[in-house]
């Protein structure tokens, strides 16, 4: 492995007091119970528990014959994709899914994050890549050459030096998508106070102030309910279709052959609002959209696993595309923009779109004319639109400055990485960018 001279190479056998592969068979799935770390867990050194998968504790005790996965260990997956690595956070307690290794770093050779970083180097994961098409089906890392991998070796104390420059950067990354979370929380619980449980009109007619909520915003609400076929509605709202309140797939001029923005399916996240990366790419076939419009994934099992985009990642008056499987939506005036996204991720506007799926087993479609069914009951006027917007507007404006500083921080992460690791730069010049940018 080339180092540039500065440091020595050792294998991860050698730095590691166990390899274990996971146990070569399928776990017993159940809604709930002991967690199983799988591959779609294991993205971009993080551990991301945002869509989990469980099984009985029975079925727990068997895989962990070989090893039981503690805090501080690493995961990383052994094929499909391959070479995907994260620490087991503190807390957590689960087994090893399929497809996946568990490293136990020792502590008396090597850092655990310095380990973390260096699986995830340029250097590091050329030599993983070698090992592409192994498989019979799909490449494959096996345990022997996982073992023989070359991480850089440099003293403990300037291991830790690195990987806490490197940290702090990651550290404030997921700052800034626990804020954001927080964030889309409040409006998710917003649009539910309002437009579900319709508790600002519940308070009036029991001759309440709505909690938390001024007399200005307070007035725009009515303080009865009127009988409809759909039951009881706050007086003056309608039940509306999704067609009367929210643009479906509106039309955007980009011309084939053109570069643009191109956000694949693969980028949508599962939660969150910005995609992982936005390419660029010669306009083809595609979903276009611009600035304010919400994507959300039309296919199986995109669609369940709640693939869903804000787009809030291109320049002023742009035109954007991507994947042909992205449904896009877009309120009507006076609704705000991020009013499509909180639509997109509440549970029963998904559960609406998954019953219209229809096509054969794993490549089922949202049928349009279905999702068009969706019925909402909403305010005829512009005042609560307006005063929901004044509320969700500035959260989402936040969210996408948090989720901006996050690419940037990624990228000066991703630029010291194999500076640091091959010695290029001394970790002064590190601290000192990362200062900077934090």
């Amino acid at each position: 492995m080339s180092n540039n001279g500065q440091f020595g190479s050792t294998t991860v056998e050698a730095l590691c007091q166990l390899v274990v592969d996971c146990p070569h068979s399928t776990p017993k799935w159940t809604d709930e119970g002991v967690l199983v770390f799988r591959s779609p867990n294991i993205r971009d050194g993080r551990m991301n528990l945002s869509q989990v998968s469980f099984t009985t504790e029975e079925h727990y005790q068997k895989r962990i014959k070989r090893a039981i996965p503690t805090s501080g260990d690493l995961i990383i997956t052994r094929e499909a994709p391959m070479g995907e690595v994260a620490i087991i956070p503190p807390g957590v307690r689960g087994c090893l899914g399929q497809r996946m290794v568990l490293l136990r770093p020792d502590p008396s050779a090597v850092d655990g994050r310095f380990l973390l970083y260096a699986l995830m180097s340029p250097e590091v994961q050329s030599q993983i890549r070698c090992y592409e098409g192994t498989g019979s089906t799909v490449s494959n890392l096996r345990i022997p050459a996982l073992k023989e991998l070359l991480i850089p070796s440099p003293s403990l104390n300037e291991q830790r030096a690195i990987a806490s420059v490197l940290g702090a950067l990651d550290d404030k990354i997921e700052l800034n998508r626990q804020m954001n979370r927080t964030l889309e929380e409040m409006a998710a619980a917003l649009f539910k106070s309002w437009f579900v449980d319709f508790d600002p009109v519940h308070a009036k007619a029991e001759g309440r102030r709505p909690f938390g909520m001024d007399h200005e915003t307070a007035a725009l609400f009515p303080d009865r309910f009127v009988e409809t076929e759909e039951g009881p509605v706050p007086e003056g709202w309608e039940v509306m279709t999704l067609p009367e309140f929210m643009a479906i797939n509106p039309k955007r001029i980009l011309g084939k052959g053109v570069e643009a923005s191109y956000v694949p399916m693969t980028a949508a996240p599962t939660s969150g609002h910005a995609p992982s990366v936005v390419e660029t790419r010669v306009k083809g076939s595609g979903a276009t959209f611009v600035n304010g419009d919400t994507l959300l994934a039309k296919i199986t099992p995109c669609l369940e696993n709640g693939k869903t985009v804000y787009v809030d990642c291109l320049a002023d008056g742009e035109v954007g595309w991507g994947s042909t499987e992205f449904i896009v939506l877009r309120p009507h005036t006076p609704w705000p923009e991020a009013f499509g996204y909180v639509l997109a991720r509440y549970p029963e506007f998904r559960a609406h779109a998954e019953k219209s799926m229809t096509g054969t087993s794993g490549r089922q479609r949202v049928q349009l004319d279905d999702l068009k069914q969706f019925r909402q009951v909403l305010p005829t006027d512009d005042s609560v639109p307006l005063a929901f917007g004044d509320l969700i507007t500035p959260l989402f404006d936040l969210a996408g400055r948090n989720a901006k500083e996050a690419t940037t921080l990624a990228d000066l992460r991703d630029t010291l990485l194999p500076k640091l690791l091959s010695g290029e730069i001394r970790l002064k010049q590190a601290e000192k960018a990362v200062e900077g940018a934090l």
